[in-house]
C-alpha cells in the first residue's frame, strides 16, 4: 500500500477511535466535532495530505456533519489576523527581494559569536526582544528571511527559524502589548472588574520565565550543529544601496507605526488603529510602481497554505463555542478545583498549552478566559493568577504550525517540516509547562 494512502487510513481510523471514545463524555455533535480535530491533527502531523488541502476541510466537513453551515465556517477564513499576515508576508518577500535581509544578517553575524550556538541565541533573543514591543507575527516575519539566508546548511537553516520563531513566541509573553492573548487577557479583566497588571509589574512577573526559556531553548537548539562551520562568503561589502535604504526607511516607519499604535493600559491608549490594517497598508504599498519594490507576479511567493491553516484554526474555535464544547469541558474542569494550587496550576498550564496546538492561541484564549476565570473562583486559588498562567501558556505551544503565529510563519518557510517541529516543540511544551506553573506557583 503506498505510503501516503496508509497514512490518510490511519488518520480516518483515529478519527473514528476519538469519535467512538467521545461518545462516553458529549453528545452527538460535539463527538462528530473531536472526530474532525482528530482528523485534521493527524492530516497535519503525518503530511498525509498538502497543509493548504488539510487547512481547508473544515469547510467541507463540518457543514456535512452538521457542526456548523457553510457560511458560519468560511467567515473564519476572512479574520483581521489573516489579513494582518497577508500584509506581512508582502513586506517580507519585499525584504528578501532587494537583499535587504542579507544586511541585517551581515550584521547579526558580525556582532554575535560566529557559531551556531552564538547565532541560534542571537536570533532568538533578536526575535524576544522585538515581540515584546511589536507583535510576535510581525517579528516573525521580518526575522524569517534572515535565518533563512544566515547558512546554506539545512541543519543550521531548521534551528535558526525554529530560533526566530520559538523567541517570538517566548518574547511576546514579557510585556501585556507583546501578543494577542495577553491583550484578550486585559481586556477580560476589565470586563470582570478585575484588576489588571500594571505594564511594568507585568514585566517583573514575565521577565524571568522568558529569560530562562530562551536560555534552554538556544542551548537545546544548539545540540548536534554546534560543530558545523558558519559560511564566510557572506561577510562582505555591507553598505546599503539606495533602494535598500528606503526599504529601510519604510520599514523603521511601520516599527515606529506600530509601536504608537500599541496601548500601554492604563498610560496610553495607543493610536486606536488596526494592526492588520497597517501591516496590509504597507504590504500593499509595496505594490505601488515606483513607490514600492514588488510586482503582482511576487504575489506568487505568499504562502497561501498558511493563512488556510489560520482560518481552520479560527474554524475549530467557533465550533467548539457553537456545540457547547468549551461549555461541557469547563464543566468537567470544575472537579479539578478540590486539588491543591501547585496541581491545579500545572493541569490548567499543561492543558491550555497542548489544547492550543490544534487550535489558533488568540481563538482557544478568548473560549478559556471564562472557563478559568470559573475555576479560580471555585477553589481557593487567586483567580488572576490561574488566569495569568491560562495565557502565557496558550503563547507557549511550540508543536503544530496551527498553535501560534510565529509556527505558522516557520512553517512557511518550507525549512522546517511537521515532525521535525513537533520533534522538538513537545520537549520545549513540557520545560514551558514545568517552568512557568514552578514560577507561577514560587513568585507570583
Amino acid at each position: 500500500m503506498k505510503p501516503m494512502l496508509t497514512k490518510f487510513i490511519i488518520a480516518l481510523s483515529l478519527s473514528f477511535i476519538g469519535y467512538f471514545l467521545a461518545q462516553t463524555f458529549f453528545d452527538e455533535t460535539q463527538s462528530r466535532l473531536l472526530a474532525v480535530v482528530v482528523l485534521l491533527v493527524t492530516l497535519w502531523s503525518n503530511e498525509a495530505l498538502p497543509l493548504g488541502v488539510v487547512s481547508l476541510l473544515p469547510i467541507i466537513f463540518f457543514p456535512a456533519l452538521d457542526i456548523l453551515n457553510t457560511a458560519q465556517t468560511s467567515i473564519n477564513y476572512s479574520k483581521s489576523i489573516i489579513f494582518l499576515f497577508l500584509g506581512g508576508f508582502l513586506v517580507a518577500i519585499a525584504v528578501e527581494k532587494i537583499n535587504l535581509h542579507k544586511f541585517i544578517a551581515n550584521k547579526i553575524i558580525s556582532t554575535f559569536p560566529k557559531s551556531p550556538r552564538g547565532l541560534i541565541t542571537a536570533l532568538a533573543i533578536t526575535s524576544a526582544i522585538l515581540s515584546s514591543l511589536l507583535s510576535n507575527t510581525t517579528t516573525a516575519l521580518l526575522l524569517m528571511p534572515i535565518a533563512i539566508f544566515l547558512s546554506d546548511i539545512n541543519a543550521l537553516k531548521i534551528r535558526f527559524v525554529l530560533a526566530v520563531a520559538y523567541g517570538a513566541s517566548i518574547g511576546g509573553i514579557i510585556t501585556p502589548i507583546g501578543t494577542p492573548p495577553n491583550l484578550i487577557l486585559m481586556g477580560f479583566l476589565e470586563s470582570q472588574n478585575l484588576q489588571a497588571l500594571a505594564f511594568f509589574e507585568w514585566m517583573l512577573k514575565t521577565i524571568p520565565l522568558a529569560a530562562l526559556m530562551l536560555i534552554i531553548v538556544s542551548n537545546i537548539l544548539a545540540l548536534g550543529v554546534n560543530d558545523l562551520v558558519i559560511e564566510d562568503k557572506y561577510i562582505k561589502d555591507n553598505k546599503l544601496n539606495n533602494e535598500q535604504k528606503r526599504l529601510r526607511n519604510f520599514l523603521f516607519g511601520l516599527i515606529i507605526l506600530l509601536f504608537l499604535n500599541s496601548p500601554i493600559k492604563p498610560y496610553y491608549d495607543g493610536l486606536g488603529l488596526s494592526d492588520a490594517g497597517i501591516l496590509l497598508s504597507f504590504g500593499l504599498l509595496m505594490l505601488i510602481p515606483k513607490l514600492g519594490f514588488l510586482t503582482w507576479t511576487d504575489t506568487k511567493k505568499v504562502p497561501y497554505e498558511i493563512i488556510f491553516l489560520f482560518g481552520a484554526g479560527f474554524s475549530i474555535a467557533a465550533a467548539f463555542g457553537a456545540t457547547n464544547l468549551a461549555h461541557e469541558i469547563s464543566q468537567m474542569l470544575l472537579r479539578l478545583t478540590e486539588l491543591p494550587a501547585f496541581m491545579l496550576i500545572l493541569i490548567v498550564a499543561a492543558l491550555i498549552t497542548f489544547t492550543t496546538e490544534v487550535t489558533s492561541n488568540t481563538a482557544l484564549i478568548s473560549i478559556a478566559l471564562p472557563i478559568i476565570y470559573s475555576l479560580g473562583n471555585s477553589s481557593s486559588i487567586d483567580t488572576n493568577l490561574v488566569l495569568m498562567v491560562a495565557t502565557i501558556c496558550a503563547s507557549y505551544a511550540f508543536m503544530l504550525p496551527i498553535a501560534t503565529p510565529p509556527n505558522a510563519i516557520a512553517m512557511s518557510s518550507k525549512v522546517v517540516t511537521i515532525k521535525q517541529m513537533a520533534k522538538y516543540g513537545i520537549i520545549f511544551n513540557i520545560i514551558a509547562i514545568i517552568l512557568t506553573s514552578v514560577i507561577a506557583y514560587i513568585l507570583w
